[in-house]
């Protein structure tokens, strides 16, 4: 069973590539989406179910969104944190084949004078608030997603660079360290990888051809299912599509 991650940036433009994608990763039960950027009246559903999956989606207009596509039946659905009051779409939970998957589109914060990064902050902590119950009840638990945070200096092309705000500030570290304590595992790090791999890169300056990205999409595991985990890999092809997401997928590996 392999579980995926892929921030789309607009499923009206990307729907295509996650279908193509899709079929052409074919040991792919799961695929999380974030930004679909879609209320839910208008979410392709009939599309990707023609194509043959199952999908769960909670959508917003313009903004956020995000969703579930599996080949197997996708159980016991739940929308956002709950206990956490929240008009934004950034969360999907559910059951398949076994193992709780929690999709999240976490806050980018703006900036750290910003009240979006204290929006962020809040919000970390009522996911890792939530996440702790959750884990009693689900041990085959993973937390996949856009993360805007990159953990280590190592997950940024350029550190000085980017030192000092969004994404790399302490207390968005802290906050992922936080995720770790309860128990969950990086599945990249649990394995060799490449030096200056990255899940994002931006449209503007060149950046993906310069390889100047971040590693901002994470796939966390319970011990559980870091036991099982045998493997953990970014899918670059992807961003090298004709209109690519700016993101591209993470990938991991559960025996």
């Amino acid at each position: 069973m392999k579980i995926a991650t892929w921030n789309v940036n607009s499923l009206k433009v990307r729907l295509p590539q996650v279908l193509d994608w899709m079929a052409g990763n074919p040991d792919v039960t799961a695929l999380c989406l974030q930004e679909t950027k879609m209320d839910d009246p208008v979410f392709p559903q009939a599309e990707i179910e023609a194509a043959g999956f199952h999908v769960a989606f909670a959508g917003q207009k313009t903004y956020n969104g995000v969703a579930i596509i599996a080949r197997a039946p996708i159980d016991e659905v739940v929308i956002n944190i709950p206990g956490f009051d929240d008009a934004q779409k950034r969360v999907i939970t559910a059951t398949v084949n076994g193992v709780r998957l929690v999709g999240a589109y976490i806050p980018n914060g703006q900036d750290l004078e910003s009240d979006k990064y204290q929006y962020k902050l809040a919000w970390l902590d009522a996911l890792i608030g939530w996440l702790e119950q959750e884990m009693q009840s689900h041990p085959q638990l993973a937390l996949l997603g856009d993360y805007n945070i990159a953990p280590q200096d190592c997950d940024v092309h350029d550190i000085k660079k980017w030192e000092g705000g969004v994404l790399v500030s302490e207390p968005e570290r802290q906050a992922f360290a936080r995720l770790q304590a309860l128990g969950l595992v990086d599945a990249f790090r649990q394995f060799e990888q490449p030096e200056k791999s990255f899940s994002w890169w931006d449209y503007r300056g060149f950046s993906f051809k310069k390889n100047a990205g971040l590693r901002i999409d994470h796939i966390l595991l319970s011990p559980a299912l870091a036991a099982r985990c045998s493997a953990c890999v970014i899918d670059v092809e992807p961003r090298k599509n004709e209109r690519p997401s700016d993101h591209t997928p993470v990938i991991a590996t559960l025996d």
